[in-house]
């Protein structure tokens, strides 16, 4: 097993759990500030490491009019003032290849969204920066598919991959989670992570936004966690029904320490077995 380095820890590889977590898109620095702080200090008392997450730009939203985020060059700046404050790695989103190196002088992954997953020439500008990289899987894709992913990498100079499962389309406005996948795609030698929160969206369940089931969140986590999984990617919110993207599968703040204690009892289990 590969181990990919961030930040002062190292992730995969019977190392500890790595949690990727924050609010679905930068709202605002505060706000973003007060998640990432209590989310660092949870994962202080659980032993857990912990990666920053926020998009600048939610270039997939169902509407035109749906809020989309700081953009790039206000984000960066937002993200870097995080990273000083929290004094925690971060992982953002890319879209476009221009995007890979600026973006790379602050972030510390470097994250494809799934419907970009096969994107060549998305991926190798990612690669060439030297950052780690997790890709999430498509829902369109078979988990034996991201081989070729990890191929694309390797192939333009990255070896430090990570593959995020985030459920697989199963009709219309619906996705399912296949367990078997998290082995398979660990199989390739490279951490896997699941995306607790994502996994249980409704792809434009209400119309002009998607909705979804966050009461199976945490389901989905210890089932994922007991598969053995390397990190969790959890989008999580002070009052979700006040978020301004994807609020309806999102963690509460206040729950998220009591799914984590789980998740981290199910991991030293399987880490134990492993060794």
């Amino acid at each position: 097993m590969n181990k990919v380095k961030v930040g002062n820890f190292e992730i995969g590889g019977g190392e500890k759990l790595t949690l990727l977590a924050g609010p679905c898109v930068l709202e605002g620095l505060d706000r973003c500030l007060l998640i990432g702080r209590t989310i660092k200090e949870i994962c202080a008392r659980l032993d857990i490491n912990y990666v920053f997450k926020a998009s600048f730009d939610k270039a997939n939203r169902s509407s035109f009019h749906s809020f989309r985020g700081p953009g790039m060059e206000k984000g960066i700046e937002m993200l870097q003032q995080i990273k000083e404050e929290l004094q925690v790695p971060v992982v953002t989103d890319i879209h476009e290849t221009y995007q890979a190196e600026p973006v790379a002088k602050v972030a510390d992954i470097l994250q494809i969204p799934a419907f970009l997953c096969r994107q060549t020439d998305l991926l190798h500008a990612a690669a060439q920066t030297g950052r780690a990289v997790n890709v999430k899987k498509g829902q369109f894709l078979a988990p034996e598919d991201m081989r070729n992913v990890v191929d694309k990498l390797h192939e333009s100079g990255c070896n430090q991959i990570m593959l995020t499962e985030r459920g697989a389309s199963f009709g219309y406005h619906n996705l399912v989670v296949d367990m078997r996948s998290l082995p398979i795609m660990r199989s390739f030698g490279y951490p896997v992570v699941m995306d607790g929160t994502h996994s249980v969206q409704l792809p434009g369940g209400n119309g002009t936004t998607s909705a979804g089931n966050r009461e199976y969140v945490e389901y989905l986590v210890r089932a994922a966690v007991g598969a053995g999984i390397d990190a969790l990617f959890l989008e999580v919110h002070d009052n979700p029904e006040e978020a301004l993207s994807d609020g309806a599968n999102m963690v509460y703040l206040d729950k998220l320490e009591d799914l984590l204690k789980d998740a981290v009892a199910i991991h030293e289990i399987v880490r134990q077995k492993r060794s």
